[in-house]
C-alpha cells in the first residue's frame, strides 16, 4: 500500500508549508482536509455506503456516499472527486458540486459536497478495502437508519444540510 500525505493548515485554513502522514496525529492547532461527497438521485434517494469494519473510525457504520481525506496538493473538491472514484467507481463532474457546509473540527476542515445523479448500484464498483455496501434510501429509511443508531454520528445530519440547498 502507497503511503498519503495531507497539506497541513493553520486555524484560518491557510496552508503552513508541513505535511502530515496519513495515521500520524498532527500537532493541536494543525489542520488536515476531509470531504464527505452526497450522492441524490432523481427519486430524492441519497446514497449511503458501508464502512468496511477494519477501518479505524466508525468501521462497520453506514455512511455519506464517500468520505476521505484530501491529499497533499489537491483542494476539497478535487479530493472529493478523486475519493468518489475510488471508493465506488463513480466519475463526477466539478461543475456540478454544490458546497453543503465547511465545518472546522477539532483536527481538521470537513466539507461536505452534494452531486445529483442516478446511479444504479450494481454500476458502483467498491472498494474493497474502504467500502463493503453500498444503497439508496430515502428520508425515512435514512432517518430509521439514525435512530436505529447504523449511521456514523458525523454524517447524521444530511437532511438538515440538503434542506438548506
Amino acid at each position: 500500500m502507497h503511503v498519503e500525505y495531507w497539506d497541513l493548515y493553520n486555524g484560518n485554513r491557510e496552508k503552513i508549508g508541513k505535511l502530515q502522514k496519513r495515521g500520524d496525529y498532527h500537532e493541536k492547532g494543525t489542520y488536515n482536509l476531509v470531504v464527505n461527497v452526497w450522492i441524490v438521485n432523481s427519486k430524492n434517494e441519497v446514497l449511503l455506503t458501508q464502512r468496511h469494519p477494519q477501518k479505524k473510525l466508525w468501521g462497520g457504520f453506514w455512511e455519506c456516499s464517500v468520505s476521505g481525506g484530501v491529499l497533499a496538493g489537491e483542494d476539497s473538491l478535487q479530493g472529493a472527486l478523486r475519493e468518489a472514484e475510488e471508493e465506488i467507481g463513480i466519475i463526477l463532474s466539478p461543475e456540478n458540486a454544490v458546497l453543503l457546509d465547511s465545518i472546522k473540527r477539532e483536527y481538521n476542515f470537513r466539507d461536505s459536497y452534494l452531486f445529483f445523479k442516478d446511479i444504479p448500484i450494481e454500476d458502483l464498483t467498491l472498494q474493497q478495502e474502504e467500502v463493503i455496501n453500498a444503497k439508496w434510501a430515502t428520508k425515512q429509511e435514512y432517518d430509521d437508519m439514525c435512530s436505529q443508531g447504523l449511521l456514523a454520528p458525523p454524517v447524521q445530519n444530511f437532511w438538515e444540510l440538503y434542506s438548506s440547498v
